[in-house]
């Protein structure tokens, strides 16, 4: 297996070249910390983009929604999927708004999408999304029932090119806004989880179920 997924013909990076990466572990891991995902497909002839959530698991990157779903449906007719994927991490502030920007690591990928129709794989890869979310919750709820898994649709897309795009470090002002009196520099940001805020119907409104393990350790980790 190649170390690379790139360039290819559909994700050569053209703009600030010098920001692209092809290789495939600092690819896989943005599509892994990231919490969402974009698919796009062209639906009746125009184009259409929706949020999603996403697992990965190997060098197949899952899909799911609902089977009315346009966009999926069109992404499975066509057999082809885009999907693009980015973590803002914070202001890149240059002395001039032309060259300030964001901090960033993003991927554009394409691969070839098929339905996941045989229902023991599909309730193992919905599980998986359940982890995917929160490391170890698919353990702690209710098993989902046969009329929720029809109800929903699971893609699988294989990755067969991709291409990462990194922004970060000190700003590029051009030699000639270096001296200017202008405050220039980064300003990180992350996602901060906040003190969990329990549900009050049924078993919950007794207050005597506690706080579960997937949750404690997604605090602890911050």
């Amino acid at each position: 297996m190649s170390d690379v997924l790139g360039p290819g013909p559909k994700t050569k990076v053209r703009r600030l070249a010098a920001m692209a990466n092809y290789e495939r572990d600092v690819i896989y891991a943005v599509i892994d910390e990231a919490p969402l995902c974009h698919v796009a497909a062209i639906v009746n002839g125009g184009a259409r983009v929706i949020p999603t959530l996403h697992a990965r698991e190997g060098d197949t990157l899952y899909l799911h929604g609902s089977p009315s779903n346009v966009v999926m449906k069109a992404v499975v007719a066509s057999g082809e999927a885009c999907i693009s994927i980015t973590l803002y991490d914070g202001l890149r502030l240059a002395r001039s708004g032309f060259e300030s920007s964001i901090a960033y690591r993003s991927v554009v990928l394409f691969g070839s999408a098929s339905l996941v129709s045989d229902d023991g794989e599909k309730a193992r890869v919905l599980d998986m999304f359940v982890d995917a979310v929160l490391p170890g919750r698919a353990n702690e709820v209710r098993a989902m029932n046969d009329a929720e898994r029809r109800l929903t649709m699971v893609v699988a897309v294989r990755i067969d090119e991709a291409s990462a795009k990194l922004s970060s470090g000190p700003t590029d002002d051009p030699d000639e806004d270096l001296e200017l009196p202008v405050w220039s520099g980064t300003v990180p940001a992350t996602i901060v989880f906040g003190t969990p805020i329990p549900d009050t119907n049924g078993a919950m409104a007794s207050g005597t179920i506690a706080v579960p393990a997937s949750v404690e350790r997604l605090l602890d980790s911050q």
